[in-house]
Order: structure tokens, then C-alpha cells, then sequence
């Protein structure tokens, strides 16, 4: 099943090899191949993660593109941006614009239900409403939704990717610690029966 997994995101997220090759990617190539981009450090795999959860969730088409270039300027790591963007998967997709149209509706009925309106207000005074429509392509109850829903999951996946990934650096220092003892590397602990403390 890992294997199959593995096989698939191979096949689907476009490696720095293909983005080289991308005629429409070459004008940017100086900007998107940088190594740094694409090295997987603790920092820039979180910011990837949560950069393409929100850019998934957001924006319907051309995932890929817009999480990549917004992964320079946010020195996101590329690939965990690319791979987190399939939450925007049409399959999964239909099921959030499902969820942030009744999150959207509730959030506009109850602002309509306070005298003061801050919500509706702050969005049409800063044209908020306006920009959540043309990136999302749908009427303001679910573009409000989906911003929710984005920055939710943006947050969310932030927290757990920085969790895992400290789980996983201190799994693999304890699997190689565990290798060197079973190998005799005892260097940094003395054998008791030739030191000294004297």
C-alpha cells in the first residue's frame, strides 16, 4: 500500500527534473530551482505544508503553479507545497465547497443578526469580498467558507507537520544511536573496566 502510495505522488507531483524541462516554468527557473527550495529542513516543510493547504482549499485551478511560486517568496519547501495542494483533489473538493457554504452562510446570518454588521462591513470597506470571489470562483458565502476551511487546515497542518517532523528527526538519531551501539561504536561511553575517574 506504501509502495503503491509512493509510486503514485511519484508519477502526479512534478519533480525539479520536470519543472527544468517545463517550457511555461523556464522564464522562473532561477527563481523556483533554487536548492534551498527544495531541500527538507524544519522550517520549510511546515511553510510548505500549510502554503499548500491553503492554496488548495482557495484556489480551484492550477494548484501546482500558484503554490510554487508562492513557495519562493515564503522560502516554502516546493514539493511539500505541490504534494499538500491535493486536497483541492476534485473528489475531496466537492465535499469543502459542501462544508464552507454552510460555514460561509452561518458566519453571514449571524453577522447580519448584530446591529453593527462587522463582518459584512470590514469585508466591503477593504474589498475583501470581492477578492475571496475571484480567487475562488464562488459566491461569497462559500468563499468566506473556503477561507475559513483554508486557514484552518493551513494552521492545523502546520502544527502537525512541525510535530511529525520532530518525531522523525528523534526517531532516526535513536535508530542510528542504536545502530552505532550495535555496531560496538561505544566511543563516547566509556568502557568501565579501563577507565579511571582518578
Amino acid at each position: 500500500m506504501t509502495g503503491r502510495l509512493a509510486a503514485w505522488l511519484r508519477s502526479h507531483v512534478p519533480t525539479r527534473e520536470k519543472l527544468e524541462a517545463n517550457r511555461l516554468v523556464s522564464p522562473f527557473a532561477h527563481l523556483i530551482l533554487r536548492s534551498e527550495l527544495w531541500r527538507m529542513t524544519r522550517r520549510s516543510v511546515p511553510r510548505g505544508v500549510a502554503l499548500g493547504l491553503f492554496v488548495g482549499v482557495m484556489i480551484p485551478l492550477a494548484h501546482f503553479v500558484v503554490a510554487a511560486f508562492l513557495a519562493v517568496f515564503l522560502r516554502a519547501n516546493i514539493p511539500a507545497a505541490m504534494l499538500a495542494t491535493f486536497i483541492g483533489f476534485p473528489v475531496i473538493y466537492v465535499g469543502l465547497v459542501a462544508l464552507a457554504y454552510r460555514i460561509g452562510e452561518w458566519l453571514l446570518h449571524l453577522d447580519a443578526m448584530t446591529g453593527i454588521q462587522p463582518l459584512g462591513e470590514t469585508m466591503q470597506t477593504t474589498q475583501t469580498d470581492h477578492l475571496l470571489q475571484h480567487l475562488t470562483g464562488a459566491g461569497l458565502d462559500t468563499a468566506l467558507g473556503l477561507f475559513v476551511l483554508a486557514c484552518l487546515f493551513s494552521s492545523l497542518g502546520y502544527a502537525l507537520s512541525t510535530v511529525f517532523w520532530r518525531w522523525w528527526v528523534a526517531r532516526k538519531r535513536r535508530n542510528r544511536l542504536a545502530g552505532a551501539v550495535a555496531d560496538g561504536v561505544t566511543s563516547a561511553v566509556p568502557d568501565p573496566a579501563v577507565f579511571d575517574p582518578r
